[in-house]
């Protein structure tokens, strides 16, 4: 059975992108003048066709020039990821803790996720040290949730409220994709070189009575479809894998959690407001539309989100949940987080608006 928790509400959110802006016209200019000739016939209609889908228009990129993309050595990419993974998390989580009215003196706990670069000591000693965190704060570093990580971060941290008493708690989602570029005669290659893009997004969780309440949360995982949506090792690098029925298959799943977070609520689809669902791409978002029973309307925030920052993977929800949170929410709402990834995983958090000004 669940019930709704009583402690632990969002106080602030805010998010950070590099600032380099790829338009979807510049990005299959490169593509074409490098790969064009390694591309099968049907793989180059694919990349002209994928690329001149309305649905995304530009994407923002860690690096200065993305034609630096195609000869970059893994030990420079590593680095490129540790620093703009470091120094794009850190301007998330100073621009939430200052919109909460907060500083680094009031954070007992810290968790941060990722999926697109491997570092150790972790991206968390990392902001220990750029943020001047006290050395006793507890910190925790998560891999391997894919696009559906910022979700059982945040559960985690939920759960560290109850140890943190009044001080609060920092969820840092933080994904440099452009650090997972590859390329190949590969049609799921091609899709994620065309929608994924950097990106990272920092939310502020308190006890204290104002906020987004944090109601209750839901997870499953479809094993089963696991090759669906990963990253697959080749030649020791990270190699995006997707498939042509993701949009399918995470229908089916997020409608299967939707239902396990409602029902012992007494609550229905038709209760919730808003939704925050992650920008998968367009063919997911309709999938996911459909399979849960939504209005057009109430995809609107993900389809802004998708238009102007592509998929960032984890962080991507939290840039929605922000674009909702700066139109017409009322205290009183119910909303609900929606993110899905590896696993094949899908993650659901129930959130209700408080009489906090975002």
């Amino acid at each position: 059975m669940i019930t709704l928790q009583e402690k632990g509400r969002i106080a602030s959110v805010a998010v950070s992108t590099p600032p380099y802006c790829l338009h979807q016209s510049k990005a299959v200019e490169i593509l074409n003048k490098y790969y064009a000739e390694k591309l099968s016939r049907r793989n180059r209609e694919i990349m002209q066709k994928v690329f001149a889908h309305p649905g995304i228009q530009s994407r923002f990129l860690a690096i200065e020039n993305p034609e630096n993309l195609i000869s970059e050595e893994p030990d420079a990419r590593i680095a490129r990821f540790t620093h703009w993974a470091v120094k794009l998390s850190k301007e998330a989580v100073l621009s939430a803790l200052e919109k909460a009215r907060l500083t680094v003196n009031d954070v007992g706990a810290l968790v941060v996720n990722t999926c697109t670069g491997y570092i150790c000591p972790g991206i968390s000693t990392y902001l220990i040290e750029e943020l001047g965190l006290p050395r006793q704060t507890r910190v925790y570093d998560l891999v391997g949730s894919g696009c559906g990580g910022a979700i059982p971060n945040l559960q985690i941290c939920k759960d560290m409220l109850i140890q943190n008493g009044n001080r609060a708690v920092l969820s840092v989602s933080v994904e440099i994709c452009s650090a997972t570029f590859q390329m190949d005669d590969d049609p799921g290659l091609i899709v994620s070189n065309a929608i994924f893009g950097d990106g990272a997004a920092a939310a502020v969780l308190w006890n204290q009575p104002k906020g987004l309440k944090l109601a209750a949360s839901m997870s499953t995982y479809a094993t089963e479809y696991r090759s669906a949506i990963r990253y697959i090792h080749k030649n020791g690098q990270l190699h995006n894998q997707l498939s042509l029925s993701l949009p399918h298959v995470a229908g089916k799943a997020v409608a299967g959690v939707i239902k396990k977070l409602l029902e012992p609520l007494n609550m229905d689809v038709r209760d919730v407001k808003h939704w925050a669902l992650h920008p998968g791409g367009e063919k997911i978002i309709n999938a996911v539309r459909d399979a849960i029973g939504l209005t057009e309307k109430q995809t609107y925030a993900s389809r802004a989100i998708l238009s102007e920052y592509g998929n960032m993977s984890s962080p991507s929800v939290w840039f929605v949940l922000q674009r909702i949170l700066e139109g017409d929410i009322a205290p009183g709402d119910w909303l609900i987080m929606v993110a899905f990834g590896a696993g094949l995983s899908a993650h659901a958090f129930l959130l209700r608006a408080g009489d906090r000004s975002y």
